[in-house]
């Protein structure tokens, strides 16, 4: 009798604890009761009645990410690629994903999939490499909107790889290449020009300098031989200056003495000597000053021939 107590007591343990449910952080259970939706229990402690109530589904309620295998699809312009897509997803409403749709993820891939190809089938393939952007916000929207009944928000598309036939991967690689080439030409080019530019722009700066150096140097000689003249000039009127007054000198002096005609006639004498100055110039003597010259010339023969008798009487 003890014995069918204590196992009796065990099993009402037993029991009382099943039916004690802990729901852990970003979780949600969906309850059912006899084959019925009873509740939906958040984070916390929960008891649910024995052998009436029963957790049907166990919902994660944080942002999940889906990696889709590439899929076949076909552009405006008939070119046929593959494209992997990337799906972020979260549950919103724990009934709806629990009753909404049979394999909800499989459901998501297959919106995915029929999704991106009426997205592709209205771009060509230019417009498809140029505009992720665009398609993952068209893919986003749209699955948002078919998996909003099932209790899920869809947060984020991404297109993984877009993969072109390998005939078209080897256009693009010329083309690239081509591309780069070109800009590598135009690079080169401006170069060139810039350094042609800056070549120029020396050349003239240094004939510029040469040009305004020679000016200077041209100033400079100008004005060395316009101080040169004015100092010759005024060398030579100094000279004048010092002539005349030498001149002017005598001439008060001969006054002040009051000369004879004979030294006057000297003197005349004298200036027609320096007139001639050993030139072969023919010279027109006035009377009086041939016989003033006359005279100097007999006063110069007795001159020698006294010289003549006091040699002899010396020796």
């Amino acid at each position: 009798m003890e014995t069918v107590l204590i196992v009796f007591v065990v099993l009402v343990l037993v029991v009382l604890a099943s039916c004690i449910k802990i729901v852990p952080q970003a979780h949600a259970y969906v309850v059912e009761r006899l084959g019925g939706y009873q509740a939906t229990w958040n984070v916390g402690i929960h008891v649910k009645v024995p052998f009436i109530d029963k957790v049907a589904r166990k919902v994660l309620l944080k942002e999940q990410v889906v990696d889709f295998a590439p899929q076949p699809v076909i552009t405006k312009d008939n070119v046929t690629m593959k494209i992997d897509t990337v799906v972020f997803f979260q549950i919103t409403d724990p009934k709806l994903f629990a009753y909404g749709v049979e394999r909800p993820i499989m459901a998501i891939e297959n919106l995915t999939a029929t999704t991106l190809r009426n997205i592709i089938g209205d771009l060509e393939l230019d417009q498809t490499l140029t505009s992720r952007e665009i398609i993952n916000t068209k893919m986003r929207v749209a699955l948002d909107v078919a998996t909003d009944p099932w209790g899920i928000k869809v947060n984020r598309v991404e297109l993984k790889n877009i993969i072109p036939p390998a005939a078209i991967q080897d256009a693009m690689e010329k083309q690239m290449k081509a591309e780069r080439e070109r800009r590598e030409a135009i690079l080169r080019a401006e170069g060139e020009k810039t350094s042609a530019i800056l070549v120029a722009e020396g050349k003239k700066q240094s004939a510029i300098l040469q040009a305004e150096a020679d000016k200077e140097a041209a100033i400079l000689r100008a004005e060395a031989k316009k101080e040169a003249t004015i100092r010759e000039a005024e060398g030579q009127a100094e000279a004048i200056l010092a002539v005349q007054k030498a001149n002017a000198d005598g001439i008060r002096f001969l006054n002040d003495s009051n000369p004879g005609n004979a030294v006057l006639q000297l003197k005349s004498l004298e200036a027609f000597a320096k007139a001639a100055d050993g030139k072969a110039t023919k010279i027109i003597i006035p009377s009086e000053i041939q016989g003033i010259a006359g005279l100097v010339k007999s006063l110069t023969e007795v001159g020698n021939d006294k010289n003549i008798v006091d040699k002899n009487i010396a020796e």
